[in-house]
């Protein structure tokens, strides 16, 4: 699994450092920081539920 965050159209609301932060979290700036572009195995279902939980819908999420 590959993660992507289009931080131009991040409104920074932070749902998904709050369901992944081993994968997401929040810059100075308040948008999301990607902190791994490949997550473990054992996060693909947090990071997929972050992707549709995200009100913006800028974390695409490929195989």
């Amino acid at each position: 699994m590959r993660v992507h965050i289009d931080r131009d159209r991040c409104t920074g609301s932070g749902q998904c450092a709050l369901l992944v932060p081993e994968v997401f979290d929040q810059g100075e700036d308040g948008l999301t920081l990607l902190l791994t572009e490949e997550p473990p195995e054992d996060s693909y279902e947090d990071v997929i539920q972050a992707s549709l939980t995200c009100p913006t819908q800028v974390i695409s999420v490929t195989d």
